[in-house]
């Protein structure tokens, strides 16, 4: 037999961050750096101090996201909340705000709020600005607009002593270097809304060649919401994207050969081994009611009482209509009698009669009516006080209600026709509750089959989600045959994963597997996964900074910023290529004002003389 594979959402929310308090190796001898992961999925921030006592992990690990509330009607002021303090998102997901556009921030404010969060919770003391130097990742050929404001705010903003900027897959690969560095190999770092492909030559990014792929583990999750949510309409609001972003953590793998493993999801052997079904939260409440036998006949002849209570206020109600009609009919009638004809036949024609014989068959009609209802009204006001339950009593007359009786009130009246059956005078049965026609937790159940590899198939085949892109497999193929052939032999030894989109089983044997099928015949590659394909690239920036503490390579300084401008970048090992802004040179005043004097100055001899 299958095993049974049945998953709970966990759907945990989020603790809200501490006030951590700072050792006192973190301030003496001198301050020290402070890392920050500026992730557009994930930011993550510690200290980098070789001091055992200071953790070498990140401190503080929140989603880049800021909801700002638009307060209370009575006056209170709009609430702004970051990370971890949102407890969970899809509640705000109509408010969430991020600053990155794909991995590129380029919502300064946004941005101000997210380093407040880091610097008030990581206990930064100092009083009108942050004394710490800081090491900040961006993005793969970050635009010099956005390093710009980037420098405008730590060094105008927070007061900064120093700063400087890397690329967090080449922190990754620093910090997983197997060998001496300088090294050279390809970066493959794929995350949260871009895949980079990053060739590396003696330990310097090649940033001519890199190649940028704009799908990630965004678009994974918003695409297995979609082909969930066309599975399953009935769960359309259920299927959020927490739950997706889940699936494709714990449930969703890479095939090593996509077509060959949907064609084994078609065995239904298969499927009943490998589907995973994830369940839905419900309420499981029987359908049938198992109130005691006792409490349902209150019921019902309360439900009866309310019945009798109507029936006769509609009688009544009727009584009155019809009396007040007969009374007006039979005023008419003595008009005819006193002989007042023009009156008599002003009052028929109001009426919309014809003769003195329509109006006497209407008057009879009306009396009788009249009678009946009395009658009846009598009658059930007799049982009432009586009481008495004959061995099998009447049914309450409805037809007094005549045409004025709705079809709603006809079907509430059959709703109560058993409550008028027959009393037995021995003990009832026990009423079995009402058991559900199908299983109701397996009707709250989502069963993942082919989805579990066709979400992250879109890294490799855009065309799956209608991108016009190459995926990584050409795009990888593409780089390698911009260099000679002992280049690409030196690149492909060193085939390096990072990334948090990267987490995915059997990622690395696809890879090895597209390798093959591209390189030459019995030529040797090796593919390496980073250790911690999420926090590497924090453990990177903190290996460098440790090393590079007190020097001076690396470090964008208050004076550097001031002279040269906040898009300026020293290079360093694993930081990106600056490249200044060329402006054309401008022609000096003089040779401009001595331009118009030259050109009034040619002309026609004779004219000048």
């Amino acid at each position: 037999a299958a095993p049974t594979r049945v998953f709970a959402f966990r759907d945990a929310r989020w603790a809200p961050d501490p006030v951590l308090a700072p050792g006192a190796a973190v301030r003496s001898p001198h301050p020290a750096p402070l890392v920050i992961d500026n992730g557009s999925f994930q930011t993550r921030a510690g200290w980098a101090c070789p001091d055992p006592t200071v953790p070498a992990e990140p401190l503080l690990r929140f989603r880049s996201l800021a909801a700002r509330s638009r307060g209370a009607r009575g006056g209170a002021g709009a609430e702004t909340q970051v990370g971890n303090d949102l407890g969970s998102p899809e509640p705000l997901r109509w408010l969430l705000r991020s600053p990155f556009d794909r991995n590129v921030p380029v919502q300064l404010e946004l941005q101000e709020l997210l380093l407040d969060h880091v610097f008030q919770r990581l206990g930064v003391s100092s009083q009108g600005c942050v004394d710490h130097p800081i090491v900040l990742t961006e993005a793969v050929c970050n635009p010099l607009y956005s390093r710009q404001m980037m420098s405008e705010l730590l060094f105008e903003c927070y007061q900064v002593p120093k700063v400087s900027y890397g690329v967090d897959s080449l922190y990754s690969f620093y910090h997983n270097r197997r060998q001496s560095w300088p090294c050279s190999g390809l970066v493959i770092s794929s995350g949260y809304q871009c895949t980079h492909i990053l060739p590396v030559l003696e330990g310097r990014l090649d940033a001519k060649n890199c190649k940028r792929i704009n799908l990630g583990g965004c678009q994974a999750a918003v695409y297995l919401q979609r082909l969930l949510q066309l599975k399953y309409p009935g769960h359309f609001a259920a299927i959020t994207l927490s739950r997706m972003e889940e699936i494709l953590h714990e449930h969703s793998y890479v095939a090593e050969d996509y077509i060959e493993e949907l064609q084994k999801w078609r065995c239904p052997e298969y499927y009943e081994n490998n589907v995973h079904k994830m369940q839905l939260p419900f309420s499981n409440k029987l359908l049938g009611s198992t109130v005691a036998s006792e409490e349902k006949q209150e019921k019902r002849q309360q439900q009866l009482r309310r019945l009798q209570e109507l029936n006769a206020r509609r009688r009544e109600e009727k009584l009155q209509l019809d009396q007040e009609r007969l009374d007006r009919l039979l005023y008419v009638q003595e008009l005819l009698e006193d002989g007042q004809m023009d009156q008599f036949h002003k009052a028929l024609v109001e009426l919309n009669m014809d003769s003195a014989e329509e109006l006497q068959s209407y008057i009879n009609k009306l009396s009788l009516s009249v009678e009946q209802t009395k009658q009846k009204i009598l009658q059930s006001e007799v049982n009432i006080e009586v009481d008495v339950v004959d061995s099998k009593p009447e049914t309450p007359d409805l037809d007094p209600l005549g045409s004025e009786q709705s079809l709603e009130d006809v079907e509430s009246i059959n709703e109560f026709e058993p409550l008028f059956a027959e009393e037995q005078p021995e003990a009832e049965k026990p009423v079995a509750a009402v058991q559900p026609v199908f299983n109701l937790a397996e009707y709250h159940q989502l069963f993942l089959g082919t989805e579990r590899i066709r979400a992250p198939e879109i890294v490799f085949q855009p065309s799956l989600i209608g991108e016009d892109q190459a995926g990584i497999a050409e795009t990888m193929q593409y780089v390698l045959e911009r260099y000679s052939k002992e280049q690409q032999a030196l690149l492909v030894q060193n085939v390096f994963l990072t990334g948090g989109n990267t987490m995915y089983p059997g990622l690395k044997a696809r890879i090895q597997k597209e390798l093959l099928e591209m390189r030459p015949f019995q030529s040797s590659f090796q593919v390496h996964l980073a250790s911690s394909p999420v926090l590497d690239a924090w453990y990177g920036a903190r290996d460098w900074a440790v090393e590079y503490m007190n020097r001076e390579e690396g470090w964008i300084s208050r004076k550097d910023y001031e002279e040269k401008g906040g898009e300026y970048l020293k290079e360093h090992c694993a930081s990106n290529v600056y490249v200044p802004i060329r402006l054309p040179k401008q022609a000096p005043r003089a040779a401009e004002a001595a331009a118009p004097s030259r050109a009034s100055g040619t002309g026609n001899p004779s004219e000048q003389a």
